[in-house]
């Protein structure tokens, strides 16, 4: 399975039309409609705001009021075309008062996102998102087994919990070197590593 390796922007000038790309990698729906939502907050002045993701066998995309098929198909295509999975492909949109065409459209539409994903696609793999808690007095030990996986998130209370995203190959190593040094492990979601 593949996807994108980084979170990427560009922007182009199409006949005075202003179109900024964006791409995302996404382990659920929940958060390509979080980042869609706060795209559209932040670019509320744009004339259209087109995108597609798709999450598995999950498939989303919107032309956002441009000509029928001239935008959301074009960036699915791209994405598909790529065999690219968990991404959100985000295109904005400010019109310059030159129209393009419907084939002008899908083109510049195609072109933004292919230049966003073009030699940014890499493999992923199936991993978790996991909770340890532990005692204070373990935290070297702990950090050090931890340091080449991404935290998500630490929690210092009476006890500390980190999350931690890894890959399923990884987990069974790292419950092995944990078992003795934390209370608890807790496997949260499954998700796509990058």
């Amino acid at each position: 399975m593949f996807s994108i390796k980084n979170n990427l922007e560009n922007e182009f000038i199409i006949k005075k039309s202003k179109f900024i790309g964006k791409a995302f990698f996404v382990n659920n729906k929940d958060e390509a409609l979080n980042i869609l939502n706060n795209i559209k907050e932040k670019y509320n002045d744009a004339t259209h705001i087109c995108y597609c993701y798709i999450i598995d066998n999950i498939i989303k995309f919107s032309d956002d009021n441009e000509p029928s098929n001239t935008a959301g198909i074009p960036i699915y295509n791209v994405l598909k075309n790529n065999n690219l999975n968990h991404v959100l492909a985000i295109v904005i949109r400010y019109f310059g008062g030159v129209k393009l065409g419907a084939g002008g459209l899908v083109r510049a539409y195609s072109n933004c996102v292919s230049s966003l994903v073009k030699d940014n696609i890499i493999e992923i793999k199936s991993g978790y998102r996991v909770k340890i808690r532990f005692n204070y007095s373990k935290i070297k030990d702990v950090e050090y087994i931890l340091k080449n996986y991404s935290i998500v998130n630490k929690n210092y209370d009476e006890d500390i919990s980190i999350t931690f995203d890894i890959d399923i190959d990884s987990y069974a190593i790292i419950k092995n070197e944990l078992k003795n040094i934390i209370s608890n492990i807790e496997i949260i979601d499954n998700i796509y590593i990058n």
